[in-house]
C-alpha cells in the first residue's frame, strides 16, 4: 500500500511540475512586451579651449560623447548657431557647417575646428543630439586676441 501511495505521489508531483513549466512557457509567450532599452542618455566631454582667438586663427575643439549605455543603432547629430561675432565651424577638414543645419556625426570622439573671421569677441552654441531626441548644448566664447605687429 505504501508503494502505491509513494508511486501515486511521485506521478502527481511530476505532472504538477510539468504543468507548472507549461504554464510558465505559455505565460511568457503571451507577454510580448519584452522591453529592450535603446534610448540611453549621454554626456558630452569637451577638452579645454583657448579663451582668446585672433582673426583668421583657428581653435581645435575636442569632443567626446559618453552614452550611459550602448545601443549600436543610435545615431548622433550636430548643429550650431553663432550669435556674436563671425566665424566658421567645421568637422575635421570638411566644408564649414551652415548655422542651424543638422549634420550627422560618424564617431563618438571627434574634433571641430573654429576659425575666427572677425575682430570682436565671438560666441556660439553647439547642440549634439541623438536619434531618440536627447540633446546637449555646449557654449563657446572667444575673446578677440589682438595681434601686435
Amino acid at each position: 500500500m505504501k508503494n502505491i501511495i509513494d508511486h501515486t505521489f511521485s506521478k502527481l508531483f511530476r505532472y504538477s511540475y510539468i504543468l507548472l513549466l507549461v504554464g510558465l512557457v505559455l505565460h511568457s509567450c503571451q507577454n510580448d512586451n519584452l522591453e529592450i532599452q535603446q534610448d540611453f542618455p549621454f554626456e558630452v566631454l569637451v577638452m579645454p579651449v583657448p579663451k582668446e582667438i585672433a582673426k583668421d586663427e583657428y581653435a581645435e575643439i575636442r569632443i567626446k560623447i559618453l552614452p550611459e549605455g550602448n545601443f549600436s543603432a543610435t545615431k548622433y547629430y550636430i548643429r550650431y548657431f553663432q550669435f556674436e561675432g563671425t566665424g566658421k565651424l567645421k568637422y575635421y577638414n570638411t566644408e564649414p557647417y551652415f548655422p542651424n543645419d543638422t549634420y550627422p556625426l560618424y564617431e563618438k570622439e571627434f574634433r571641430l575646428y573654429y576659425t575666427s573671421t572677425s575682430e570682436v569677441s565671438q560666441s556660439f552654441t553647439v547642440w549634439i543630439s541623438d536619434s531618440f531626441g536627447n540633446e546637449k548644448k555646449i557654449e563657446f566664447q572667444f575673446n578677440n586676441k589682438k595681434i601686435e605687429g
